[in-house]
């Protein structure tokens, strides 16, 4: 230990970051040719999301294993949540990007090819007849006809579902700062529990999108921004509770100190993290 408080810890060369790149080349190849309709893609993608299984688990076994060896001292914890911190900074980014491709096509795009504002002859010289209306199948129909999510039901069920999640995950996190182990694993096993019905219910939504309202990934910008922000949103989900089973494996397992546990605190961030995205996404996208 008193290594580690004298000494910044740089670990040893490791192969994983090489495995992980493999992973994701597989994962990217495999995705676009299976998307394009290749069906050998498919299983180019579960290769690749085995590979990046495999590194997740050798690589955080690694830290895990250096961690409990007392190897890290304030440096190195601090240089751990300034990570954590960027790594939260580019999922902000990516999600933005989304939010702004919903708004630009939702305040811009549409009323643009409506006729509004100063383009009145929009919609007579490119696509006569199309309206400024939201949502919109079109122009051209391009979308078919299908029916709009409603912000009730399953979405606001799923609504009370994470921010109960938050709230169970604060007072696991406060009752580990206070020793009460107990009430630790009780509500983080709530936490992550409610995470996968959360996508368990967000599944049965799709399901019920596709076959009964005939909203689709295809069914104009609506159906493509709906699915990839909701959908993103849900793998999102379903890493956050897979992070909060593994937390709570490890506490099971007597790891953790009140004053020493950044690896729950950084699950804690990005869980909170994926709550606030929700709140937005119900917002923009079920509500307006």
């Amino acid at each position: 230990m008193a290594h580690a408080a004298n000494h910044y810890y740089v670990p040893h060369h490791s192969h994983w970051p090489v495995v992980g790149s493999v992973g994701l080349l597989l994962l990217m190849v495999g995705v676009s040719t299976w998307l394009n309709g290749a069906d050998p893609g498919f299983w180019v993608m579960l290769s690749g999301f085995g590979v990046l299984v495999c590194m997740l688990f050798g690589w955080f076994g690694n830290v895990i294993s250096e961690s409990i060896d007392g190897k890290f001292n304030q440096q190195v914890d601090m240089s751990f949540r300034m990570g954590m911190f960027w790594f939260i900074f580019s999922e902000v980014m990516f999600f933005s990007a989304f939010f702004g491709a919903l708004f630009y096509a939702r305040n811009m795009s549409v009323p643009w090819l409506g006729g509004s504002s100063n383009n009145f002859f929009t919609n007579l010289l490119l696509w006569t007849g199309f309206e400024n209306t939201w949502p919109t199948n079109g122009p051209g129909d391009v979308g078919g006809d299908f029916i709009k999510m409603e912000p009730f039901g399953l979405p606001l069920i799923n609504t009370a579902i994470l921010l109960s999640s938050s709230v169970t995950l604060t007072i696991a996190h406060h009752a580990l700062q206070t020793g009460h182990r107990g009430f630790v694993k009780l509500f983080l096993a709530t936490t992550f529990i409610l995470g996968f019905i959360f996508v368990f219910l967000q599944a049965q939504e799709y399901v019920h999108a596709y076959h009964e309202m005939n909203l689709k990934l295809t069914s104009g910008i609506y159906g493509s921004t709906f699915f990839m922000l909701t959908g993103f949103h849900g793998m999102h989900v379903t890493i956050g509770a897979i992070m909060l089973t593994i937390i709570w494996l490890r506490v099971m397992k007597g790891h953790f100190a009140p004053n020493s546990h950044f690896a729950f605190e950084a699950t804690a961030w990005y869980w909170h993290f994926v709550d606030v995205v929700w709140l937005a996404l119900y917002v923009f996208v079920y509500w307006m």
